[in-house]
């Protein structure tokens, strides 16, 4: 086999293994070791010291290295740690029943109260498998016993919660960040707007939906809502503190007062502040933030060394030359490209998960977007929002199974499947209207940083 030939299988070789169920971050790892000692190897191995004389040790510690010491992956851990001491802080639960009774004449009021909470709690946390499960643990048995239908529920849990790797401070885009060497600051400008026309545009369909059917979302009686004075009253109190304090997080970094990680750290200052207030603050739920957080971190930062390392050893036998050869000899026209992209993308997200399309297939085209002129602000918006689909689309619709695992037997899974297809029609016409109007993603980053220059 040639070289190239040998980075063709390290690639399908290592699709296969995910597919088995594999640990992503340590297949990663191993087959960039594996590979990489055939890839580096000298020869001459005359004794067993001699089996470690391979460049792929060494750059394995290399990557390993740089991944600790990059600035830009600090702002992780204390974006986990706010979002895990939000949700045990007992705001969540008070902001939904409060925004629920503020909307009860509205068509499907606890479906649009869902959303909007699932909004707020994403920018606060960032974590999607948190998100649906309090939402399915808090949002589904009240609407169930609504008597909403249990698809449509289930369909706005799980679209809602996908939010939170979207919108601002989501860990996706500071992943990103850090693939593409981009600026975090821009990326985040650049989401704000795409994040918040996807939302209201599920809540668009959620208002439609219930006008066309009223039966799936049937209107609280007048016994089950509380005085309007209760009502204003609790909705100060568990939206006004949470929202102030992400727009804190948010306006600090976008108005270039602080850099992500700072901004985290005053995030995880403040949710430990809120959940004081709320006196939710115990040693037990502080511990459980902390071991959480350090757990989805040790997650990060393995995926980023395996991945650094299986990408390293990919583009070294040839494959990147490969691909790029085949994508440029195509003579595509840009927007055909971007069909192109997108398009694989979200095919892969059928069967994988946002980290290794992110971590392993994204950077595969990066290097090909001067060739057709594309902003890459502009594909890193494209790329998240098809990043939405990869939670929701079956066979492996993570979200999906995040819901069915805390509800058991209050609902098939087929039923979750059902549910969600319609917000998978929304994310592409979400993705086509930017494509129509860049400026959506591309106007705030101009305005707060300036043009981009390549």
């Amino acid at each position: 086999m040639t070289n190239p030939e040998v980075a063709i299988l390290m690639l399908c070789l290592f699709i296969v293994l995910v597919l088995l169920g594999f640990p992503i971050a340590f297949t990663l790892l191993a087959m960039g070791v594996g590979f990489g000692y055939y890839a580096y190897y000298q020869g001459g191995i005359e004794t067993f010291g001699d089996l470690f004389n391979n460049n792929i040790f060494y750059l394995l510690n290399q990557n390993t290295y740089s991944v600790m010491e990059n600035d830009t992956l600090v702002a992780i851990p204390l974006f986990l740690f706010m979002g895990y001491v939000v949700e045990r802080a007992n705001i969540v639960d008070r902001l939904f029943f409060s925004l629920q009774m503020a909307a009860r004449n509205m068509p499907g009021s606890m479906a649009i109260a869902a959303l909007i909470t699932c909004a707020v709690f994403s920018t606060a946390s960032g974590i999607v498998g948190a998100v649906v499960t309090l939402m399915g643990l808090l949002a589904f048995p009240a609407m169930a016993n609504a008597n909403y239908n249990k698809e449509f529920a289930a369909g706005v849990i799980c679209a809602g919660g996908t939010l939170g790797i979207l919108i601002p401070p989501s860990i996706m885009l500071i992943v990103y960040a850090a693939i593409a060497e981009l600026s975090p600051l821009r990326l985040y400008a650049a989401a704000v707007f795409p994040g918040l026309m996807l939302a209201g545009l599920y809540i668009v369909y959620v208002i439609i939906r219930v006008l066309i059917n009223p039966a799936i979302a049937p209107k609280p009686s007048s016994e089950d809502v509380p005085p309007r004075a209760k009502i204003y009253l609790d909705l100060l109190v568990s939206f006004v503190p949470l929202t102030v304090l992400i727009m804190l997080v948010l306006g600090s970094i976008l108005g270039g007062l602080a850099t992500p990680a700072e901004a985290a750290a005053m995030g995880a200052l403040g949710g430990l502040v809120l959940a004081a207030i709320y006196r939710s603050l115990t040693w037990q739920k502080v511990k459980e933030s902390v071991f959480l957080t350090a757990k989805a971190t040790a997650m990060v930062c393995w995926l980023f060394v395996g991945s650094w390392t299986f990408a390293s050893v990919f583009s070294y036998l040839g494959g990147h030359d490969v691909i790029e050869g085949w994508v440029l000899g195509m003579d595509l026209e840009p927007w055909q490209f971007l069909i192109m992209v997108q398009l694989i993308i979200f095919v892969l997200g059928w069967p994988l998960e946002w980290s290794e399309i992110l971590i392993i297939f994204v950077p595969i085209f990066l290097p090909m977007l001067d060739n057709f002129g594309v902003n890459p602000y502009f594909f890193a918006m494209l790329v998240a929002l098809n990043l939405q689909t990869s939670f929701l689309t079956p066979p492996m619709a993570m979200s999906a199974y995040y819901l069915k695992g805390v509800l058991r037997n209050q609902i098939e899974l087929m039923q979750i499947f059902r549910g969600i297809m319609p917000y998978l029609g929304i994310v592409i016409l979400c993705m086509v209207l930017m494509y129509q109007f860049p400026g959506i993603a591309l106007w705030l980053p101009d305005y707060l940083f300036g043009t981009y220059v390549p």
